[in-house]
Formats: C-alpha cells, sequence, structure tokens
C-alpha cells in the first residue's frame, strides 16, 4: 500500500508564451535598376556597390539579417538572374539562400507573394525588404513592435532628408535661414517589413501591396508601423547620386555594423 500523499498539489501555470522567433526573410531583388545605369547593365540593382565598402548591397543586407538571428533568405530575382545567381554561388555566405525566378514581372505585391511560397517555414513570420535598402538596426525590437500590436504586417518608417536645401521665412516674407538637406516633416515607408504567416494569402498574384493589401489592412488597423530609432542609417539606392551620397555617409561612419 502507498503512502498517502496528501491534498494534491496545484500545477504550476504554463510558461506564457512568447513571440516566435523571425528567422526567415525574403529579398525583392528583380527591379530593372534604371535609375542607376549604367551600374546595372550588367548587374541587378542589389550587386551594385556603393564605392569605398567592398560590398554589394545585397552582401551588406545577408550579413545583417543573418546578425539578426535569420538563418534562411529567399531572394525573389528578375532583371540579371543569372549574375546574381551567380554571385550567390561564389559568395561565403552567412545563411541559407534560395532563389526564386519571376518569368515575368509581378510588382513588388506578386513578388513578395511568389516568394513566400519558397520560405521553409510558411507558418511562422518573416522579414522583408527592397534589395536596395542600406540600413542597420535592430530587427528582433521591430519584430517585438508587431508581435506586441498583434499586427498582420508592420512596415518600417523612415523620416529621410530632403534632397533640397530649405529656406525659413517669418510671416512677412523675410529670408531667416537657408537650411541644407532638412529632414522630411513626414514619415514614408523604408522598405522593410515583418509580416504575419497570413499575410501573404491576402497579397494580390500580380501587382503593388501598397496600392491593395496595406490599405486594406490600415482600414481594419492590422497594419502597424515602425519608426526607426533615433540615428538610425537608412538610404535607398536608386540613382547614381544615391551612391555618392551614400559612399560619403559611410565614409563617415554612418551604417556600418558595429565591431
Amino acid at each position: 500500500m502507498t503512502a498517502d500523499s496528501g491534498p494534491t498539489a496545484t500545477p504550476p501555470p504554463a510558461p506564457a508564451i512568447g513571440p516566435v522567433p523571425v528567422t526567415q526573410a525574403v529579398i525583392l531583388a528583380g527591379g530593372q535598376g534604371s535609375r542607376l545605369r549604367p551600374y546595372t547593365d550588367d548587374r541587378p540593382k542589389p550587386l551594385v556597390e556603393i564605392p569605398g565598402t567592398g560590398t554589394p548591397i545585397l552582401g551588406h543586407q545577408l550579413a545583417w539579417l543573418a546578425a539578426e538571428g535569420v538563418t534562411d533568405a529567399v531572394i525573389s530575382c528578375g532583371h540579371l538572374a543569372d549574375v546574381l545567381e551567380d554571385w550567390l554561388d561564389k559568395a561565403d555566405l552567412p545563411l541559407r539562400v534560395r532563389t526564386v525566378v519571376e518569368a515575368e514581372p509581378l510588382g513588388r505585391g506578386g513578388g513578395l507573394k511568389y516568394a513566400a511560397k519558397a520560405l521553409p517555414r510558411p507558418d511562422e513570420p518573416w522579414y522583408a525588404t527592397n534589395g536596395d535598402i542600406w540600413t542597420r538596426f535592430s530587427l528582433r525590437d521591430m519584430a517585438a513592435f508587431h508581435h506586441e500590436r498583434d499586427a498582420v504586417a508592420t512596415l518600417a518608417l523612415a523620416r529621410p532628408r530632403i534632397p533640397w536645401g530649405a529656406v525659413e521665412t517669418d510671416q512677412f516674407g523675410n529670408v531667416l535661414d537657408f537650411i541644407e538637406a532638412p529632414p522630411s516633416p513626414f514619415l514614408i515607408n523604408a522598405g522593410l517589413y515583418v509580416f504575419g504567416p497570413d499575410f501573404a494569402e491576402l497579397l494580390p498574384d500580380v501587382g503593388d501591396h501598397e496600392r491593395t493589401t496595406f490599405p486594406q489592412l490600415a482600414r481594419s488597423k492590422r497594419l502597424a508601423g515602425y519608426q526607426l530609432p533615433q540615428g538610425v542609417y537608412w538610404r535607398a539606392i536608386d540613382t547614381a547620386k544615391d551612391l555618392t551620397e551614400a559612399a560619403k555617409e559611410l565614409a563617415a561612419g554612418a551604417g556600418r555594423a558595429p565591431q
């Protein structure tokens, strides 16, 4: 006969379930990059190197994603896809990379949907970025923000500098000051995202998610906006002038990985 163990003990509460770490990402790399010619005559835009860095934009993005815990990336290719795939074959990559090639242009929304089908863990959240973005900040913090708001999608918001000088006047029309490249008074879509596992099915097969999916989510308050922290470096490399400006900024120490 077994000894009486007394009243049944209350089982401990189950531990709270935290956010699922984001370990997969999509990079959109299928654009023509026409405003960056002649640099994009023989390579896709993400393989353009900012002078002085020794690394193409894509190499920087992959290193950043890996440092933020991403183990798998899917790159959606189009323009000069064979050149990009050849670079990937020769590069010492910090994570697993798979490419998908759009037979015809699908638009950014269609490209995201097409690439998302190749993600290794379809039931988990994922990051996405345009292939021309150079930045460095905590993606883990952005993912936590996304989880706290129970959003279907979260986009990073940047406040870029206006490329022209501004003139400050008083109420009488007297010029008071000249301000070189002031920050924009408006936030913009920074081209970086956290998506929940159900987001891909909301995307169009062809077209732009910013004109279709995002407005629908915004109306239902399921779209969140994460403002990049103060002082974070961010730049979209669209033109030759962007390359020149980015080279100057990076030479001054902005936007590099911490040592």
